[in-house]
């Protein structure tokens, strides 16, 4: 990066203290994490639960407060859902098994800044629009004369996680009986009603 000045994002935010750092130095650098990872640890693995195989793996309870400060010091640029549906992949042994979960309609994980403090605009803003921002394309604002993408949620709408009740093709999540804070009424994409709960 300081050769070329070419802009670097990296899909993982594994090496925090990297990332801050290089943007310290002025370099054009951005990250993610999963919702995962914000939110699990190594220690929820288990005895080798195959739902839990991931690319990059689970870490260690200290990388993932690492994370979590990352986020609230914007270090880390963005939540992403890393949504990987899958099935039978996920019946095979734990090192056989394909890595990846469901991950897109729990986003809204919440619990993180919940339990950090951290206001939950703030919280938001990691979800959407910092992807926007990061890939630099006119989205995930609401401005006069952009298209409508709006997720309405409900901040205090406590909600245990259903696998059944799950809308992806794939359903293992590894929030299984969580009581996650925030619940999603309702998503326009495009201006278009995507999604509407009963």
């Amino acid at each position: 990066m300081r050769i070329t000045g070419a802009r670097v994002h990296l899909p993982s935010a594994a090496g925090v203290a990297l990332v801050r750092a290089a943007k310290a130095e002025g370099l054009a650098v951005s990250c993610d994490v999963t919702v995962n990872h914000v939110h699990l640890t190594d220690v929820d693995i288990g005895y080798f639960d195959a739902q839990f195989r991931l690319d990059p793996p689970l870490r260690s309870q200290r990388d993932c407060e690492a994370i979590r400060t990352g986020l609230e010091d914007g270090t880390i640029d963005a939540i992403c859902s890393d949504h990987t549906p899958l099935d039978d992949e996920k019946l095979l042994p734990f090192a056989e098994a394909t890595p990846g979960v469901t991950g897109l309609e729990l986003l809204l994980t919440l619990k993180w800044a919940r339990e950090a403090n951290v206001l939950l605009v703030k919280a938001f803003g990691r979800i959407k629009p910092a992807p926007a921002d990061v890939l630099k394309v006119p989205a995930g604002r609401i401005t006069v004369g952009a298209l409508a993408d709006v997720c309405v949620f409900d901040a205090n709408a406590a909600w245990r996680v259903d696998p059944l009740k799950l809308k992806s093709q794939g359903r293992n999540t590894l929030f299984l009986d969580y009581e996650l804070p925030a619940r999603v009424r309702a998503t326009i994409v495009g201006g278009h009603l995507a999604f509407e709960a009963r």
